[in-house]
């Protein structure tokens, strides 16, 4: 198990198909979940959610640029209470732009507890700090008013509307990198 990120009360860890497929199932099977992420987004079993988790890591192994979706664990129950990405955004034809999204998918029992939030921070630092990325973005459904207040909390900056990615419109926030000073 590779924990990539820590904050007081989260571990941002690889997904570990075979003992993650279960949690990971109960969360992408309630389509309260799934509601704002598509019906693509469901899976039917645990052996198909296996799967998925298979397929995701060898994506990311092949991409080999530090960017992916990972397990957001509970530090005090080791329960995985959600999934948190830092990837390419795709355009309407699935293909990888040279621009980046930070995404959160939470279960619904973790709904409200600010871990979108926590784990939002830690991996928007990790983009800047660790890929040295220059500005990172999240697309937002227009109703999914929960996930725009993660955007705010997080700081960033709504741009407006746009259908350049995933060939649907979605509404457009953007961080930039925190300007660095020489010598620090």
């Amino acid at each position: 198990m590779t924990n990539l990120l820590e904050t007081e009360r989260l571990i941002i860890r690889s997904w570990i198909p075979e003992s993650d497929a279960e949690q990971a199932f109960v969360m992408y099977s309630d389509p309260e979940v799934t509601h704002f992420l598509g019906k693509a987004s469901r899976v039917t079993s645990i052996e198909s959610q296996r799967q998925r988790l298979i397929e995701n890591i060898e994506r990311c192994l092949r991409r080999n640029n530090g960017t992916g979706s990972w397990a957001i664990v509970e530090k005090e129950t080791t329960t995985i209470v959600g999934t948190i990405l830092l990837k390419q955004l795709p355009d309407k034809d699935s293909l990888p732009t040279q621009d980046y999204e930070v995404g959160w998918h939470l279960r619904r029992a973790s709904w409200g507890k600010g871990y979108a939030t926590e784990a939002g921070q830690v991996m928007l630092n990790y983009g800047f700090t660790v890929l040295n990325l220059p500005v990172i973005y999240a697309v937002v459904k227009p109703e999914n008013r929960a996930s725009i207040r993660v955007t705010e909390r997080l700081g960033m900056k709504p741009i407006g509307w746009t259908n350049k990615y995933y060939g649907i419109e979605l509404l457009l926030f953007q961080l930039d990198a925190p300007v660095r000073i020489e010598g620090e």
